[in-house]
């Protein structure tokens, strides 16, 4: 029989009622001849509360200072709440008429490194899995976790069950990795920003790459990594309405697209400039190797250059990493690891980006993105390119008009 996986986010599993309009899907697909492989994530608001009942411990009242908590009892703790919901989703099934077992990590077993809170998935090990599929049973199988070398839960990180839908996809050999969640597909932009968005029918694994890690909350960056290195081919569909969703697979199945497909953004930006860095050979990895011991992401960079023979260095990071990033550079320079007159930091700015697998074969797509911000009046503080996307770095306060401007630009309500 064929496989397939289908995974439910926190809303679409947020009460027993979610549940059963999830498991309607469910047997609707038991029905139509698959074996199902359910991945199911905590019950919506659920990983947060176990997250503060975590912190909470670790800092009782009358506490001088924040407790530094075990990881591996953070993992423990964080980890029952897709248990929960995994069990409740197979008891919903088995009143379906859908025979139905639910497996938590360690069950399966799902390996992964040992890096608790954020681990990543090494191996699943199907042998389980494929006797119960054999004796007719279907799996419910809580997501975000796995067990670590040590015999120890673990969980992936936030949007974890994502990945793990994708994993079990591949690992299965399934037909496709449903997504269920609140939006009905990708669309060009934020609909909530540009009511002319439009949902688009398929979209390239790469291209979803880039929305995803410029700012598009659809899917969890790391499992399109994971569908496009595996070829799993996505879905992503409503939980709440019968509705086409947008599929997300490789380029040769899209015959035709867009040069643009889509405007990501992020709001949560800022820009720091080093002023007058000293210019000498590895003063680059000195500045980034700071940051990067204090565990800053960073993203856009820029050297300049002056006729003076002045450097400036600036680069985006995200806007609560400022003040850490602020005393990394201190105390770089104060240990003579990197020299320089100054540092700006701006926390008021954010990232607009455009994103295509078209743009590889035209030309004047950056030029048209510039102009068009330019027509409305907005300023470019920061350029990055890539062979399908252009991102700059504006005024956080444009952003929604930059957002629309390009939208309208590049005629993205209209479909190839």
């Amino acid at each position: 029989m064929p496989r397939l996986v289908m995974k439910f986010g926190g809303t679409s599993v947020a009460d027993l009622e979610r549940i059963r309009n999830a498991a309607a899907r469910v047997k609707r697909e038991v029905d139509n001849g698959y074996e199902v492989a359910v991945i199911v994530s905590a019950m919506s608001g659920k990983t947060n509360e176990l997250v503060g009942w975590v912190r909470d411990a670790a800092n009782p009242p009358g506490a001088n200072a924040p407790g530094l908590y075990d990881a591996r009892e953070y993992d423990a703790v964080v980890a029952s709440g897709e248990q929960v919901t995994a069990g409740l989703m197979a008891l919903t099934l088995q009143e379906l008429g859908v025979p139905a077992r639910s497996w938590l990590g360690w069950q399966v077993p799902v390996r992964t490194t040992n890096a608790h809170g954020a681990a990543r998935i090494e191996e699943i090990e199907t042998a389980n899995l494929d006797r119960k599929f054999d004796e007719g049973l279907h799996a419910v199988i809580a997501g975000f976790q796995g067990v670590g070398p040590d015999g120890r839960i673990t969980t992936l990180g936030r949007g974890g069950s994502d990945t793990t839908a994708v994993a079990f996809a591949a690992a299965l050999g399934a037909e496709r990795c449903d997504i269920y969640t609140d939006v009905d597909g990708v669309y060009t932009t934020d609909p909530r920003i540009t009511p002319k968005a439009r949902k688009l029918d398929r979209i390239a694994y790469e291209e979803m790459l880039e929305l995803a890690s410029l700012g598009a909350k659809v899917l969890q960056t790391r499992s399109v990594e994971l569908a496009m290195r595996y070829k799993v081919r996505l879905q992503v569909l409503s939980s709440f309405e019968d509705l086409p969703g947008t599929l997300v697979c490789d380029e040769e199945e899209i015959m035709e697209s867009n040069v643009v497909s889509g405007v990501a953004y992020s709001r949560d930006e800022a820009k720091m400039t080093l002023i007058s860095v000293a210019d000498r050979p590895g003063i680059a990895a000195a500045i980034f190797g700071a940051l990067s011991d204090a565990a800053i992401n960073v993203d856009m960079i820029v050297q300049n250059i002056s006729e003076e023979g002045r450097t400036d260095m600036t680069f985006s990071l995200a806007v609560d990493d400022v003040p850490r990033a602020s005393q990394a550079l201190e105390n770089a320079k104060t240990a003579g690891t990197i020299n320089y007159r100054e540092l700006e930091a701006d926390p008021d700015v954010a990232k607009v980006s455009i994103v295509g697998i078209g743009m590889r074969s035209h030309t004047g797509v950056a030029r048209k993105m510039f102009a068009a911000l330019a027509a409305d009046g907005v300023n470019i503080k920061v350029i990055t390119t890539s062979e399908i996307k252009v991102s700059v770095l504006i005024d956080r306060k444009y952003l929604e008009l930059a957002v629309q401007s390009l939208h309208d630009a590049f005629e993205l309500e209209k479909a190839p």
